[in-house]
């Protein structure tokens, strides 16, 4: 093997955190949205791009999770190791979607009724899917990761008549199309999926193999990203121009102004235009970012290195937050935000929904307050290598 092929493994690559960094900030701008009453995109300007700077966050979030498993993974030289603490992981992160996460986004105990199947909840169910998939070849991970993304929107042109047997439709949903699952017959617990299985596993599958070009040398990794970003974004741009395939929604001629349709793709399920639109621009400022340095990118890196503690903070403060704007602003609409939150409940109050420059002056006083416990989080995991700490 040449120098310039050899791979690099003896320091941390801090454009990931960086980039991790940049997507959580932006996923509390979307939040902060939820609360605010404002709906999810429009026809105007403003209001569509607060929704469209959002989109990155997911996308991001799964793939450089892959990312991360395959650098742990190489780390610690163990592949059965890895897929226990997938396996282990992903259990827990789905635990506490159902429970912690599911009250911080509601403030109510109300579990009889709506139970959030999220993003972590997905997240969770895409590591422990990847604790079987991991036991196989490099090449087999990055085939299957590559299939699902690329085809799974031609079953959405199949899947629906198979989905309406009553005996496994919850399962198709949890899968791929969403919506409100009854848990143990007409009267009980709604589990309310926002993000299904599909395509998320094979984006998670493909930051995974990510994972080896990761390892390469600095100018070899820079070129191969920036190339791998340059294709995704060309191939979505003649996908989506032409209205050929990769998404169900075409653009031109709908309510939305011709370069807002354009970029309207199809989160729920990510289409494969979704996931070309925002995957090829993370790809390519994980190059762009790999020599960055300074005070900001120090601060999206903090916290880049500690995305889940972020997570779990950021959805109870943004929700404090909120009811503290409603109380000097709109006290009638308090009981509005202690609804289902974000999926079940009911339209905001008349008069409620914030103005833009409302809504983010709360997203910069919530990102503000987010930095010091997680300048201290990752002071913590930076000194210590307690087993629990990969756990948050």
């Amino acid at each position: 093997m040449t120098a310039a092929a050899a791979p690099v493994t003896r320091s941390r690559v801090r454009s990931l955190d960086i980039v991790r960094g940049i997507v959580m900030v932006l996923m509390a701008v979307d939040h902060v949205r939820v609360y605010a009453g404002v709906p999810p995109g429009g026809p105007t300007p403003g209001v569509f791009f607060t929704r469209w700077i959002t989109h990155f966050c997911a996308p991001a979030f799964v793939f450089l999770a892959g990312t991360a498993a395959f650098l742990y993974g190489e780390r610690i030289g163990d592949k059965a190791r890895l897929s226990r603490f997938l396996l282990t992981r992903g259990a827990w992160l789905v635990v506490l979607e159902l429970t912690v996460l599911r009250f911080g986004w509601t403030f109510n105990f109300d579990y009889a009724h709506y139970i959030l199947a999220g993003v972590i909840w997905m997240l969770g169910w895409c590591m422990i899917l990847m604790a079987g998939l991991v036991r196989f070849p490099m090449a087999v991970v990055v085939t299957v990761g590559a299939v699902i993304v690329g085809l799974h929107n031609l079953g959405g042109q199949v899947l629906p008549g198979v989905a309406q047997s009553p005996a496994t439709r919850w399962l198709w949903q949890i899968l791929y199309f969403g919506g409100e699952i009854q848990l143990g017959g007409e009267g009980g617990p709604a589990l309310a999926v926002l993000y299904v299985l599909i395509p998320w596993i094979g984006v998670m599958a493909l930051g995974y193999g990510f994972g080896r070009i990761i390892q390469l040398e600095p100018v070899r990794r820079r070129k191969l990203c920036l190339t791998i970003s340059g294709l995704a974004i060309l191939l979505f741009l003649v996908l989506r121009g032409f209205n050929w395939y990769g998404d169900p929604r075409p653009w031109g001629g709908g309510q939305f102004p011709a370069l807002l349709g354009f970029l309207n793709t199809t989160k729920y399920p990510a289409s494969l235009l979704f996931l070309l639109m925002t995957l090829g621009p993370t790809i390519g400022a994980v190059a762009l970012l790999d020599s960055a340095r300074g005070r900001v990118t120090e601060w999206f890196a903090t916290f880049g290195k500690v995305p889940f503690f972020y997570y779990v903070l950021h959805i109870p403060l943004i929700h404090l937050l909120a009811i503290a704007v409603a109380a000097v602003r709109s006290p009638a609409a308090m009981p509005w935000l202690f609804d289902n939150h974000p999926m079940m409940m009911a339209p905001p109050p008349e008069g409620y929904p914030w103005s833009l420059p409302l809504l983010y002056l709360v997203f910069a006083v919530a990102v503000v307050l987010l930095y010091f416990p997680c300048r201290w989080y990752a002071a913590l995991k930076a000194r210590r290598s307690d087993w629990w700490l990969g756990y948050l």
